[in-house]
């Protein structure tokens, strides 16, 4: 992609839909917060609000240069491989140009589509295309499945894979991050904090609201259950939670100490949290001034995952 971010950023998906209503002004000032604490990456997609998102992103980012904004593409029509066509990449992208107000997105993200369309000469062809249009800098890709990811980054144009990445979510550190790392390939980790399970701020009393996909989607109803809790069961996730709680190093939180360590995971790019206010977006952007954790740290994460996640999720995704 050519551009230098910083390694904490935001996700702006809380900001268009799907976690409960977000005023515009809270939206804005949750922008800003994030920027004013050192936050230069910003992630949304077309499908967000349809489009709500990334309206809020572009109107926020219009005199801000130094921001780079990815957005998504693929979702706002039936998952069918013969959907990704560079018709519909064109129309796609005229609609996110027109939503964001440029003429050049930064990135543009494959948003987790069939699997087959990961090895599709044509969809890469068709990718390259809009770079020569200057309908786009960089593209890359959202995944569900390390082995989507590994298809990617073995094509030469991908800048980034996003993939889920975090304590409950270990998979893609055995080899797609170290695959993206020889192949000089970003790594966008999201869903960092296993959709709010990985804050500590949740108990078994703990309610969403009806329009939240913590609520609809547990199962999987709307789209890939991994995009819920990881697809960590949510009273498994409490309960390694209350396990991770004691190695949360002194002065930070949860959430903060969650991010840490995917910050420390080598070949990461940047990490997304989503936040839906202000203080959210500035505690997520304090966790990269964190002390690295220590090795004993990093193995104890590693041994509640082992117990507790793994055998549940591992071989899903």
């Amino acid at each position: 992609m050519g551009r230098t971010v910083g390694v904490i950023g935001l996700g702006a998906w809380q900001l268009g839909a799907d976690w409960g209503e977000v005023s515009e002004s809270d939206a804005h000032a949750t922008l800003q917060a994030a920027v004013d604490a050192g936050v230069t990456f910003i992630d949304t997609a077309d499908v967000y609000g349809d489009g709500r998102s990334e309206q809020i992103v572009g109107s926020f980012v219009k005199d801000k240069p130094q921001l780079t904004v990815a957005t998504k593409m693929g979702r706002r029509m039936a998952q069918e491989v013969g959907n990704y066509t560079l018709d519909n990449f064109r129309a796609w992208t005229d609609r996110s140009r027109a939503n964001l107000g440029v003429d050049t997105l930064d990135l543009v993200q494959l948003h987790c589509p069939p699997t087959p369309v990961f090895s599709s000469d044509q969809v890469y062809d068709a990718l390259d295309t809009l770079i020569q249009e200057k309908r786009i800098r960089a593209y890359g890709v959202s995944v569900e499945k390390v082995d989507e990811a590994l298809a990617a980054i073995a094509r030469p144009g991908t800048a980034s894979v996003q993939i889920i990445l975090n304590a409950f979510r270990l998979k893609p550190l055995e080899r797609v991050l170290p695959a993206a790392a020889e192949a000089g390939v970003g790594i966008i980790a999201r869903v960092p904090l296993a959709s709010g399970l990985l804050s500590g701020r949740y108990d078994e009393h703990t309610t969403f609201a009806a329009d939240d996909h913590r609520s609809y989607n547990r199962h999987g109803e709307a789209f890939d259950v991994g995009e819920t809790f990881s697809g960590v069961d949510f009273a498994t996730g409490l309960e390694a939670v209350r396990r991770l709680r004691p190695l949360i190093p002194a002065g930070a939180t949860m959430a903060q100490f969650a991010l840490r360590w995917i910050v420390d995971q080598p070949g990461v790019t940047v990490v997304i949290p989503g936040a839906r206010n202000p203080s959210q977006a500035a505690g997520n952007a304090a966790a990269a001034g964190l002390a690295p954790l220590p090795a004993e740290t990093l193995q104890a994460i590693t041994d509640v995952y082992d117990e507790l996640i793994r055998p549940a999720v591992h071989d899903k995704w």
